[in-house]
């Protein structure tokens, strides 16, 4: 089956009304996976047959009246990594805490895979995965800052950190899908930063056009369901997840003393 991230930031006035009418849509097509709808649009994992999937897109593009396709990570799954089908409002459609920051508004310079290598490559450019701790500890880009998060709320106070003791450097953003990177890109040019780049469709993106030779990438993507990782080739990576902590686990950590299937791990006894 087909497992596909998608969103799309823009002025949605009746959040409830559309998400009830997803939420039916997406069972109509014998879907799973999650959906969140905020009045700054919408973001979400869908996993099912393909055709299914189109429907929906097709749908929520006539509906919305939007201007151009909805653009999709799309990846392979030999079962379903989700258990249900949910459609949830929410307050932002990724929680950075900051309602107020619109990336359809104003955002960052999108940059292509195929000139993602050439921008980081530029040693006056600042590289920042938006991730969160334990996702960078999967995989990133060699070089790139660790903000040191553990959710995604936690990175507007690192955003403030930074520009007051970095200056007004270029930047160079990324995260798994291109939503986070998207919005901190936005709250980014709010505290003063000029020149502002962000990765089009995320690591995930970067590994599906960027030749397997030519990319910069090191390591797995880790991904919020139960493949728990991706590879550079997209296919279900090495890790599990900690039923404790929700910590993704190597296989280093899975040999451990401190790992008991289904109880603890490393990083719980830390």
């Amino acid at each position: 089956m087909k497992v596909v991230s998608f969103y799309r930031f823009l002025d949605l006035t009746d959040a409830e009304l559309f998400r009830s009418k997803l939420q039916s849509l997406c069972e109509e097509q014998q879907l799973r996976g999650t959906i969140l709808v905020a009045h700054e649009g919408f973001n979400g994992t869908l996993a099912g047959e393909q055709l299914a999937i189109e429907t929906v897109f097709s749908w929520i593009e006539r509906s919305l009246s939007l201007t151009s396709a909805i653009d999709g990570r799309w990846t392979d799954a030999t079962e379903a990594p989700f258990l249900r089908m949910r459609v949830r409002c929410k307050n932002e459609i990724v929680t950075l805490g900051r309602p107020d920051i619109l990336p359809h508004k104003k955002t960052g310079i999108h940059v292509e895979p195929q000139n993602w290598n050439a921008l980081i490559a530029d040693p006056d450019v600042l590289l920042i995965d938006t991730r969160n701790h334990y996702e960078i500890e999967v995989g990133t880009f060699p070089g790139a800052v660790d903000p040191q998060t553990d959710n995604f709320r936690q990175f507007a106070g690192f955003a403030s950190q930074l520009a007051a003791t970095s200056g007004n450097k270029p930047l160079a953003m990324f995260c798994t899908g291109g939503i986070r990177c998207e919005k901190a890109t936005a709250l980014m040019l709010e505290l003063g930063f000029d020149e502002v780049y962000h990765l089009q469709g995320g690591i995930l993106n970067y590994l599906s056009e960027v030749p397997a030779e030519q990319s910069r990438w090191n390591g797995e993507c880790f991904v919020f369901d139960k493949r728990v990782a991706v590879d550079s080739d997209l296919a279900e990576g090495g890790y599990v997840q900690c039923h404790a902590c929700r910590r993704p686990l190597s296989s280093e950590d899975i040999a451990s003393s401190d790992y008991v299937e289904g109880v603890s791990c490393p990083h719980c006894m830390a």
